[in-house]
């Protein structure tokens, strides 16, 4: 039988498994509901884990509790990890998580349309992000032809056919559906109002 030390051994590595995967469902909830939760979690949530690690490796250290303070270090050693992870990926993270997700609604909407003009890729706003007046749209393009894998692989800014605009990046989602993020204050059809980014 396993007296208290074993206890708080285990009871130490279970507080480090909760708190990790809980800060990871956390940033991934926020990431995923919000273009700006990344930048949420890194600058409220994290900090509040963190500083209560701290304090909390702070007390185990006085109190000389050599197995919380291990496991309470090795959480906020976790903790900031996924936080560099997760921050360092964001953008291919949430458009990876949004697609697997709505998916099939989205192709649906964007099937509805009608034929578009010009010989243009059926397409729709699927996100963005801005600030202080500076607004960044991406969309979801549907090309069934997948002529813009190339783009996609390359990951270098153009002109692709069937898009208005040049375009600062271009990510592939599945076969024939991308995401396309124009450069900032341009949308679908104002290409060209705000000036050029060649």
């Amino acid at each position: 039988m396993e007296g208290p030390a074993g206890e708080a051994r285990v009871l130490s590595w279970k507080l480090l498994i909760s708190v990790t995967a809980g800060a990871g469902a956390i940033q991934t909830s926020l990431m995923v509901f919000s273009p700006y939760g990344d930048l949420l979690y890194l600058f409220l949530v994290a900090p509040i884990i963190c500083v209560t690690c701290l304090v909390a490796l702070l007390i185990a250290g006085i109190r000389k509790r050599q197995n919380q303070f291990l496991s309470l270090l090795a959480t906020l050693l976790a903790v900031l990890a996924l936080t560099g992870a997760f921050h360092l990926n964001s953008e291919a993270l949430r458009a990876s998580l949004r697609w697997l997700l709505w998916s099939h609604r989205l192709k649906t909407e964007v099937l509805a349309q009608p034929a578009p003009a010009k010989a243009e890729l059926r397409h729709m706003e699927w996100d963005g992000n801005g600030f202080a007046g500076m607004d960044t749209t991406i969309y979801l393009v549907f090309d069934p032809t997948d002529s813009l894998s190339a783009a996609a692989k390359s990951h270098s800014p153009g002109r692709f056919r069937g898009i208005p605009c040049e375009v600062s990046r271009v990510r592939r989602l599945e076969r024939g559906w991308y995401s396309v993020q124009f450069y900032t204050d341009q949308v679908w059809a104002n290409c060209g109002e705000f000036g050029s980014h060649e």
